[in-house]
């Protein structure tokens, strides 16, 4: 006869080893700080921000009140009426004497700003870097892209967010667009010195770092509310956020709930999900219904079904574009920013995320998200994919096509590696293929024999693009491995330890 289940209050005392008993809260405090990397802070001010509508105006507004520095980073920027009202603030700030920076990914904004965009924020005094532009000795960096979302203040506010800067997060009313639904945070406080922090980060990563007085220490900054905050910035292969999102769903006793806009989850991550929903938490995830890149949405429906036998709810938005990236677990913590549920995001990318410890701010969260349920059609695990539960989309409801929207390549290189993993699956048969994979396998074994039926007739059409990719991946190397031997003997010659490169 199996067991049932043991829930202990949420107060109850539990041994911690070598230490008196502590209170659960205590112990996910710990755990949350070790897994992050990110202390909690205490003492701020938090302002939920749902859409474009209420994040730009903040952001514009905070942007014109700046007496000393802003601090602006976005993956995307787009070159379109609403990057032009964010030029035009930037430009605004700079005139006035304040320290205007600005850092854009190169993938995110290859398509979206031209190069006159950002040399007319240059002429007029915003210092602006670029992240991981292509190099020739680095052949394959970019894969790593800068996908962070944040505006910083005078050390005042701070703004950590899902949104980039561009016109689909705005829609066009007039054309019967509706704008992406996403969300973001306003954070007032200590927590704001690590928001700078973080920026402080990305800027060093793409140039001389900033100067020490540009930084507030979170001791020189005045309480403003209650709220206590973690500001979680990870750079590539720390995967502090995936650890982060693990322990979430092992601490919940009650609910996980979850939206995404990418999501291609990892075997640990589903995991960690299937597992609390076997032990009667309600998890559940909301996903777009049509996104744009489709092939990250077929990868993440390929996970649909081992999610829905574990009890994990899945429900589809049924508006233009879900993009928010957010989770709130059983009404105390509320994770915003801009880590997607992908490798991606995890493990490739600089990302920022905020996790607040507030059953306010988590009751908030938990409305918000009954709402946005309430636009969403529910998956059923009975004849899927062919039946859905659920509200329906209205009539006349307007997609954004792919020409409408951004290109991620990164978050597409998430969704072939998990396509990968379904691949090695089949071939090494380490475990059940899904019936939703089926298309999958069909699609790779058509382009396979493809290729096969090519390099019969042409062989050199493998053989000169691998002379090519060997010669440049070597030459590379050679260039990269000089790099290094020059770096070390002019520390050698300066007498400086060798350079901690673990961070």
């Amino acid at each position: 006869m199996a067991r049932a289940p043991v829930h202990l209050p949420e107060d109850a005392l539990i041994p911690a080893t070598g230490a008196p008993l502590q209170p659960l809260r205590t112990i996910a405090d710990q755990a949350f700080s070790r897994a992050a990397g990110a202390p909690l802070v205490e003492g701020n001010a938090v302002r939920v921000l749902k859409d474009a509508a209420e994040n730009y105006p903040a952001w514009l507004k905070a942007i014109e009140a700046a007496e000393r520095h802003v601090h602006f980073e976005n993956y995307i920027v787009t070159d379109d009426e609403i990057g032009a009202l964010f030029a035009d603030a930037l430009l605004a700030a700079a005139r006035n004497g304040v320290r205007v920076r600005v850092i854009y990914d190169w993938l995110g904004c290859l398509t979206k700003a031209s190069a006159a965009y950002w040399k007319r924020l240059r002429d007029g005094g915003v210092e602006v870097r670029c992240y991981n532009p292509p190099r020739f000795d680095s052949p394959l960096a970019w894969v790593s892209r800068d996908h962070r979302k944040m505006l910083a203040v005078d050390g005042r506010v701070g703004f950590v967010t899902g949104l980039c800067v561009g016109k689909p997060w705005v829609g066009d009313p007039a054309k019967g667009i509706e704008p992406w639904r996403d969300t973001g945070v306003e954070i007032r406080g200590p927590a704001v010195a690590d928001v700078e922090q973080a920026f402080a980060q990305t800027w060093a990563m793409c140039g001389p770092p900033l100067p020490e007085e540009d930084l507030p220490a979170a001791s020189a900054l005045h309480p403003a509310g209650d709220v206590g905050v973690r500001i979680i910035a990870t750079v590539p292969s720390t995967a502090g956020m995936l650890r982060l999102d693990q322990m979430l769903a092992a601490v919940a006793r009650k609910r996980v709930w979850i939206t995404d806009a990418y999501f291609a989850g990892v075997t640990v991550h589903v995991q960690a999900l299937r597992a609390a929903a076997k032990a009667g938490v309600d998890v559940r995830l909301l996903l777009p219904d049509s996104s744009d890149i489709p092939l990250v949405q077929q990868v993440s429906r390929a996970g649909y079904r081992t999610l829905l036998e574990a009890g994990v709810r899945i429900f589809e938005w049924n508006g233009s574009m879900l993009h928010a990236k957010t989770a709130v677990v059983d009404g105390r913590w509320s994770r915003i920013g801009s880590t997607n549920l992908n490798v991606s995001s995890w493990i490739a990318n600089c990302e920022l995320d905020a996790l607040i410890e507030d059953e306010r701010i988590g009751a908030e969260m938990e409305e918000l998200y009954l709402r946005d349920l309430d636009y969403s059609t529910e998956i059923v695990l009975e004849d899927w994919p062919r039946r859905r539960h659920g509200r329906r989309r209205a009539a006349g409801t307007h997609r954004l096509g792919s020409g409408a929207t951004n290109a991620r390549g990164s978050t597409a290189v998430a969704g072939a590696l998990r396509a990968g993993h379904a691949l090695g699956a089949a071939f090494t048969d380490r475990r059940v293929l899904e019936p939703a994979e089926m298309r999958l396998m069909l699609v790779a074994g058509l382009a396979l024999l493809a290729v096969a039926a090519l390099l019969i007739f042409f062989p050199r059409v493998l053989v000169y693009p691998l002379i090519l990719l060997a010669t440049w991946f070597g030459v590379a190397l050679l260039l990269r491995a000089r790099k290094l031997h020059l770096e070390r003997k002019a520390r050698r010659a300066q007498g400086s330890p060798p350079r901690d490169r673990s961070r």
